[in-house]
């Protein structure tokens, strides 16, 4: 496929590292060897000013906090019912940066939101929440906040023979279902963090479990689980998704991994927190970085 293909691409190193990259690929893996990883919050889609399933958990929380006061005094209730989105993203900027106090308190609040519902009805509401809202800055619809340059990579690999995964920190059931409709990737190659399941008189049912917090080294560890090959592309955006670029690395055949930068105040966000680390090793490692300012002639369709 030419390099056309990627029209959302501005000509250069980064560029011609996919397309190069790609060519390569088509020639020295059989296409079942052909996997590709992709981070979705700040890789796929828009994850600032606040993660969007914490807008979704946020509603959820402040609902709660609504029906019983007592919550209303305590975190994270208390930052959801002033609309404190500011408190939640910090809790996850620490997490990049190696101190899980905030998020601790989070996880609990977020594991019991929805407790006991089926998936069915949980995956109703999450498809009502996609219906009606949209990014508090930006003002377009969540569903519209995807990178136009991602998806046309991500349709550029597909075209090339690439089989595409989304591997997320963020919630699995959350992702699945708008994936198909935003990425062109169906539910049953959506990684991410999960909570336990019940099966009760023929129904799967939420639990306050965690099961997986689908990120750093975990990463690594369940493409594995999940796909049972060695992915040899790879594309992260924050320090969470340093081993899965690591993993992809580590093969014993050629393979390339994408960091997105984000360096854009004027059409998304320009912020490095939470990232550091792997921008930091982007050059050792052999990584290539996009910018969304200088490689990128859009953001959004």
């Amino acid at each position: 496929m030419s390099v056309a293909a990627l029209p959302s691409w501005a000509d250069g190193p980064t560029k011609s590292a996919i397309v190069d990259f790609v060519g390569l690929a088509t020639t020295a893996f059989a296409p079942e060897e052909r996997v590709a990883v992709f981070d979705n919050d700040g890789t796929l889609w828009c994850e600032k000013p606040a993660y969007i399933q914490l807008d979704f958990l946020v509603r959820r929380l402040a609902e709660q906090a609504a029906a019983d006061p007592a919550l209303a005094a305590e975190q994270p209730y208390q930052a959801a019912a002033a609309g404190d989105l500011a408190w939640f993203g910090d809790a996850v900027t620490k997490h990049y940066n190696g101190d899980d106090s905030a998020l601790k308190v989070l996880a609990g609040g977020i594991l019991s939101a929805y407790a006991g519902m089926t998936v069915d009805d949980h995956a109703k509401r999450i498809k009502a929440f996609f219906d009606e809202a949209r990014h508090p800055t930006l003002g377009r619809p969540y569903t519209s906040c995807g990178y136009a340059p991602m998806v046309e990579l991500l349709r550029y690999l597909e075209a090339n023979g690439f089989t595409n995964y989304i591997v997320s920190g963020g919630g699995r059931d959350f992702m699945r279902p708008v994936t198909a409709s935003m990425y062109g990737v169906p539910p049953e190659r959506v990684i991410g963090s999960s909570v336990g399941l019940d099966f009760v008189d023929g129904q799967l049912r939420t639990t306050a479990t965690p099961e997986f917090l689908n990120d750093g080294p975990v990463k690594a560890v369940r493409i594995w689980g999940r796909v049972g090959r060695r992915p040899i592309f790879a594309a992260g955006n924050s320090n969470g998704d340093i081993q899965m670029l690591e993993y992809t690395a580590g093969g014993s055949g050629p393979s390339l991994g994408l960091l997105v930068r984000h360096d854009d105040a004027e059409r998304e966000f320009d912020y490095t927190a939470g990232a550091e680390k792997a921008l930091d090793l982007a050059a050792s490692n052999g990584w290539t970085v996009a910018s969304m300012r200088d490689d990128w002639t859009t953001v959004f369709d």
